[in-house]
């Protein structure tokens, strides 16, 4: 109901009211010299090429004076920028090839620096921006929307921008993914916030050392500039889509963890957070995309690999250190059986991806490499990124938690799924969920999937 609200007001206010005035850009670069740095793109990088930049939002509301503050919030932020730059300092070049055609990133002098835009919606408030629906401002509040990490090559691997709202701050970013995963992601954020707070030093520095995962040179054909990734042959084009919030309280979450582990066996091993709310999640985009008994449907995760690889990597480590662990059944199957069935799916297929797997994708791979695309992603797919156990409300710059964090409109499809740490704390978790708008409709109607959280 909120989201409805949200869009009548924006009719009501009309465009002028809710444009997204930009009155600054700039180039920050890293406060000291890198001498010349560079970073190898290892294996477990290159195949996200083709995907979009990852984009983040973060949603403070004001404190009260926030016009006055805010050239000097924003000058914090960008001193502070400039100072976590020199210890994560892959982001701060952009994709290059060495002599002999294998991708890096180059952090010489001549291509170092942060895209950073400021901006003013003084029409927009934190609320709108935060409601469980998504709202299309959001491609006018965090940049890049809809630019291919391949764009890397011209453009900088970080771009963040400021917005000043009418009643707080909009800090939206885009990561290229070529260079580092969601772990990576919120612990170069949450040291940033710890430099802007005024620490002389992050707490936990990056280990950036990525020949320690993986030392294989590859090298692979780019599209060419310009050439689409899609083509008519490809088949019809994606189907309309909703991106909606949906948030599970830590009562709900025991509740689906308790009923998934209910048909457990004697001796069998219980089923995580993870893998039972994923079960849950998967059944009902099952049931509201109203599948046949007989049509398969895939259950994707991006597993992190850190401490799955051989020998186990530092929890530190800087760049993407995951692969997709797929798991697939008749959707009959699925439905048809206790929630247990779709956890156990998952549980395996977790367990399964161990070091010796990981090591033999990676190596299938490097024999005939290849860039993924979304539809590579398998039929009636459900894929969960992200994790709740980023502390993303913990980023605080100066001035207290994000009131809201989620995603922005990039890599968005039919079936994808982000977890993040509850808004309300403790073990809540935010689901956000993009599907086609039917089975959107659908899902919210689920009464079975949505727990006690919309009663």
């Amino acid at each position: 109901m909120a989201a409805d609200n949200g869009k009548k007001k924006q009719e009501e206010g009309g465009e002028k009211e809710k444009v997204v005035k930009v009155t600054n850009k700039s180039v920050v670069l890293p406060r000291k010299e890198l001498g010349g740095r560079e970073c190898p793109l290892v294996t477990f990088d290159l195949p996200f090429l083709t995907f979009y930049y990852n984009q983040k939002l973060l949603l403070y509301k004001g404190q009260g004076g926030i016009d006055e503050n805010w050239e000097e919030m924003v000058g914090k932020m960008k001193e502070s920028l400039e100072e976590i730059l020199v210890d994560f300092y892959p982001l701060a070049g952009k994709l290059g090839k060495d002599e002999e055609g294998v991708i890096r990133v180059d952090c010489d002098a001549d291509n170092v620096g942060v895209e950073v835009v400021e901006a003013v919606a003084a029409g927009v408030g934190v609320a709108e921006l935060g409601e469980d629906e998504s709202s299309p401002l959001l491609q006018e509040i965090v940049p890049y929307t809809g630019v291919l990490n391949l764009e890397g090559f011209r453009r900088p691997v970080l771009a963040v921008q400021f917005t000043k709202l009418r009643d707080g701050l909009a800090i939206g970013c885009a990561f290229n993914h070529t260079i580092l995963d969601g772990h990576s992601t919120w612990h170069f954020m949450n040291s940033w916030a710890e430099i802007c707070r005024g620490s002389t030093a992050i707490s936990v520095p990056p280990f950036h050392d990525r020949t320690k995962a993986r030392d294989t040179r590859v090298k692979i054909d780019l599209p060419s500039p310009g050439k689409p990734l899609r083509s008519e042959s490809d088949g019809p084009a994606p189907p309309q889509m909703r991106e909606k919030i949906f948030q599970f309280s830590g009562s709900a979450i025991d509740k689906i963890k308790s009923n998934v582990n209910s048909s457990l066996s004697n001796g069998s091993k219980p089923f995580s957070t993870f893998q039972s709310l994923g079960a849950h999640i998967w059944r009902a985009i099952s049931r509201a995309r109203n599948l046949n008994p007989e049509d398969y449907t895939v259950f994707t995760v991006f597993a992190d690999c850190r401490k799955r690889v051989d020998p186990p990597m530092s929890e530190n480590y800087f760049g993407n250190l995951i692969q997709a662990v797929f798991t697939v059944t008749a959707a009959g199957a699925l439905l048809a059986n206790a929630p247990g069935f779709g956890a156990s799916m998952v549980q395996k297929a977790i367990e399964m991806h161990d070091s010796k797997a990981i090591e033999c994708k990676n190596k299938e791979w490097e024999a005939a490499p290849m860039l993924f695309q979304y539809k590579d992603a398998g039929p009636n797919c459900v894929a969960v990124g992200s994790s709740p156990r980023f502390k993303v409300y913990d980023i605080d710059f100066g001035w207290g938690k994000p009131d809201t964090v989620r995603s922005g409109r990039n890599n968005k499809f039919d079936g994808m799924v982000y977890l993040y740490q509850g808004k309300g704390g403790g073990k809540s978790i935010d689901v956000e969920i993009s599907l086609e708008v039917q089975a959107m409709g659908n899902l919210e109607k689920d009464e079975e999937f949505l727990m006690e959280e919309q009663a």
